[in-house]
């Protein structure tokens, strides 16, 4: 009975140790860019800008 306590103890701590000291776990996925609505793309806005800029007034 005695060995069997001593073992569960020493597989308990085995687990405890490799858990504090083993190999890193699986890295999780890398973030995604998150993707911009036109409306929220500061490039887009700005082209947008420009090409307004370029364009006659009387279209308006």
């Amino acid at each position: 009975m005695i060995y069997l306590l001593a073992m569960i103890g020493a597989l308990t701590i085995a687990v405890l140790l490799w858990r504090a000291f083993g190999p890193n776990r699986v890295e999780t996925a890398p973030s995604r860019r998150r993707t911009l609505a036109p409306d929220d793309d500061p490039d887009f806005l700005r082209k947008l800008g420009e090409e307004r800029k370029k364009k006659p007034d009387d279209e308006e």
